[in-house]
């Protein structure tokens, strides 16, 4: 049993850190602020998960109980990571940052060009 936990546990780890890698990479080499944006988001939150996921396992069955740190650590990154994605993508479109010619979504842009921005009535 201590083989096919260390098994499960190194192909976790391994597959997070291959992520978490790719999502850094993807950091450095997109064009664009949104590309920039999407990369980490996804590889790197996934990744992350991954290395918490055999952290937890490991530390569950070293301890002969359910580690709740590493878990409750997984479920604020998946819910924190996408929220404040979308946050940024948001501020950025407000404040009219540049999309590279090639993306696919400029309409979204050139919609959001010709938005106003909310009015803070009294």
């Amino acid at each position: 049993m201590d083989f096919f936990i260390e098994l499960v546990v190194s192909a976790l780890l391994l597959m997070g850190g291959i992520f978490v890698l790719l999502g850094s990479i993807g950091l450095l080499k997109m064009p664009d602020f949104y590309m920039r944006l999407h990369t980490p988001t996804k590889a790197t939150t996934l990744g992350m998960g991954a290395i918490l996921v055999a952290c937890m396992l490991l530390t569950s069955y070293r301890s002969g109980g359910v580690s709740a740190h590493e878990l409750l650590i997984t479920i604020f990154l998946f819910i924190t990571a996408p929220v404040s994605a979308m946050m940024l993508a948001k501020t950025a479109l407000h404040l009219k940052v540049k999309i590279k010619k090639g993306s696919r979504n400029r309409d979204l842009a050139e919609t959001a060009k010709h938005r106003e921005p909310p009015s803070h009535a009294e």
